[in-house]
């Protein structure tokens, strides 16, 4: 039987109350420019390349093999069920951009073969609960079978959002009813090792009106700290299973695993009314983006337990910066912003977007980062492009790793990612972010709000908006001022306007023709580290607009070890793609004891030769590494 269902074309995240509330899907339509590019390579090449690798290896093969009901050797570690997931999210919402009648066809063969593996009661996971496997739920820690099911509802919301329905729906709707029978009021009391079933279930509930799941989710966060999950040596931090939500003052253990409860917590809060959940989130995240986040937006430090380090600790050369820890930072964000209407959210997810995201995927779309350093002290190896790497720790981008998350993660991602563009309210339109697009929606009012968008963002600081209907009424256009940003400056109708704060608002009945601009000054700067940050103190980097710059060796014609900016020195800007530096280069003999000198030594000069200063390419930090092996440092000494 086919279980229908009404929702309105939407987003990712829709809440029934905020200060914002985000565009219908299809009100907003990228036209051209970086990310309607990377939208179409995305269409063209990463969801074909994720389909192709997890065909090859066996991991959409699970769910063949589940569905006999014979014994079989599962493919993968136990949650590749949930890449299969991401993937069909992907697929969801790029169709909702750009119908493609040959991938719609691939999309439901994929949606035929999850649900072949689904058992009676709506369980479905193809590592746990045939008789020759472990049973359900009886690895919570380690087994993500609800993380998961997470990703599989939210799947499925994409394609309530774009198509109305659909077999995944279905399937997604007899899970979700699983879980609130397993895990809701008079059954078992545990949480998932691995948060994301709370997001997806708050806005399975918004997507269907069935409030069962969005109290399931409350359940689940108000769980969470309590001591259910079992101890392991990273401590109960790592699960964020140490300290109740609310009452923790910054984000802890785990990068994703934190990030992806946060969202789940704002969610929980905007449904339920509950504005003391609302404001511990938002402490954490002040707290966590203030002493726990790298200049990339990226957040975690640590390699073995992939979490987030003690305040200050970031270290650029151990920095762990996981894609997906990104990618969720972003879904915190977004959240946090149309709760609130405070920019400061979207200032972070433009600076994690051109940064932290995009440094992921190659060029071509066909090989990814998995953990993000900012300072490379090997060249590092070129990945075979036929071969499962591991995670691509020391080697430049790999085309599929053994725990491939990110790869589906960004997919989805640069599938929707025009919906955290703008969003409206009761009186207006507000723009988060700039590009080539076009808007053409309805306010709260009944005011019609129409406007092409032009901009070179990021490489050029010049917005041009123009409206292309009347507006019907007074409407109130806001426009974020990034917090990066100095001296920018508003010309309505050819009038000069003040510009003050973090946003601009232009208010008036606007008609056909009406033009704004708004320029953003985006020169190349220096930027300090704040000095309790250790391992860079007496270092410097340079940005431009919203964009980290880096320095690689085959710009800098030495090992980046080697290079020393000089005090007071100045960035040249000559366009995005041409940010050069003076340094000098820094030649120590090579040591003959330890390498440190006595007190009265201890001039940086002494026993070196030093070359004078000359200018040196930076590179935008996303798009290191696409040149071949090289060094590569973010943050440079001064000396």
């Amino acid at each position: 039987m086919t279980i229908t269902h009404t929702t309105v074309a939407a987003g990712p995240v829709v809440p029934s109350r905020g200060a914002l509330r985000p565009l219908p899907l299809g009100d907003l339509r990228l036209t051209g420019g970086y990310w309607a590019d990377w939208q179409q390579r995305n269409a063209d090449t990463v969801i074909r390349h994720c389909e192709t690798w997890m065909e090859r290896i066996g991991w959409t093969g699970n769910f063949d093999a589940a569905a006999t009901g014979r014994p079989f050797d599962h493919a993968g570690i136990e949650f590749v069920d949930s890449e299969v997931y991401k993937l069909l999210e992907a697929m969801a919402w790029q169709l909702g951009v750009q119908p493609d009648d040959e991938l719609a066809g691939r999309y439901d063969r994929l949606v035929e073969r999850v649900a072949s593996a689904q058992d009676a009661d709506g369980y479905l996971h193809t590592s746990f609960g045939r008789p020759w496997q472990r049973p359900r739920w009886s690895d919570l820690e380690w087994g993500h079978e609800l993380y998961s099911m997470g990703h599989l509802l939210q799947a499925a919301i994409a394609r309530l959002r774009t198509a109305g329905g659909g077999r995944l729906v279905d399937v997604a709707i007899r899970v979700a009813d699983h879980l609130v029978d397993v895990f809701g009021e008079g059954g078992r009391e545990a949480v998932c090792g691995h948060p994301e079933i709370e997001p997806a279930l708050v806005e399975l509930g918004r997507a269907t009106g069935d409030h069962r799941y969005v109290d399931l989710a409350r359940t689940f966060v108000e769980r969470r700290g309590r001591g259910l999950l079992a101890p392991i040596e990273y401590g109960q931090e790592y699960f964020q299973d140490d300290v109740p939500v609310r009452d923790a003052a910054v984000l802890r253990g785990h990068a994703v695993r934190a990030l992806y409860l946060a969202a789940g917590a704002v969610d929980v809060a905007v449904e339920t009314d509950d504005p003391g959940l609302l404001r511990a989130v938002a402490t954490q995240w002040t707290n966590t983006v203030a002493k726990r986040t790298y200049l990339t937006g990226a957040m975690g430090a640590h390699h073995q337990d992939e979490a987030f380090g003690a305040d200050f600790e970031l270290p650029p050369d151990r920095e762990y910066g996981e894609t997906c820890a990104a990618i969720a930072s972003n879904m915190l964000s977004w959240r946090l912003l149309l709760a609130t209407g405070e920019s400061k959210y979207a200032d972070l997810i433009e600076r994690t977007l051109y940064n932290a995201v995009m440094v992921a995927p190659r060029e071509d779309g066909r090989a990814f980062f998995y953990a993000n350093t900012m300072h490379q002290r090997v060249a590092g190896t070129v990945p075979p492009e036929d071969e499962v790497s591991r995670r691509a720790l020391s080697s430049l981008r790999a085309p599929w790793f053994e725990v491939s998350c990110c790869p589906t993660n960004l997919s989805r991602t640069l599938a929707s990612v025009q919906t955290v563009f703008a969003t409206v309210s009761d009186d207006g339109l507000q723009l988060h972010q700039y590009g080539d697009y076009e808007v053409d929606t309805v306010v709260g009012d009944g005011a019609r709000a129409a406007f092409s968008v032009r901009s070179d963002w990021p490489r050029s600081g010049r917005v041009e908006i123009c409206a292309t209907a009347d507006s019907d009424g007074p409407l109130a256009l806001r426009l974020r001022v990034p917090s990066w940003s100095s001296g920018a400056t508003l010309t309505v109708a050819g009038q000069a306007v003040p510009v003050e704060g973090d946003t601009v608002t232009v208010t008036r009945d606007f008609a056909v023709g009406d033009r704004i601009e708004l320029v953003v000054p985006v020169s190349a700067r220096i930027t300090v580290p704040d000095a309790r940050i250790d391992a860079v103190r007496g270092t410097v980097a340079v940005e431009r607009g919203p964009l980290v710059y880096a320095l690689e060796s085959l710009d800098a014609g030495v090992d980046v070890r080697d290079v020393l900016v000089p005090a007071g020195a100045e960035p040249v800007d000559h366009g995005a793609d041409d940010v050069r530096l003076p340094v000098r280069t820094h030649v120590v003999p090579e040591p003959t004891g330890l390498p440190y000198r006595t007190d009265a030594d201890i001039d940086v000069d002494a026993g070196t030769v030093s070359t004078e200063p000359r200018e040196v390419r930076l590179v935008p930090y996303a798009t290191w590494g696409n040149r071949g092996p090289s060094t590569m440092r973010v943050f440079l000494p001064v000396g």
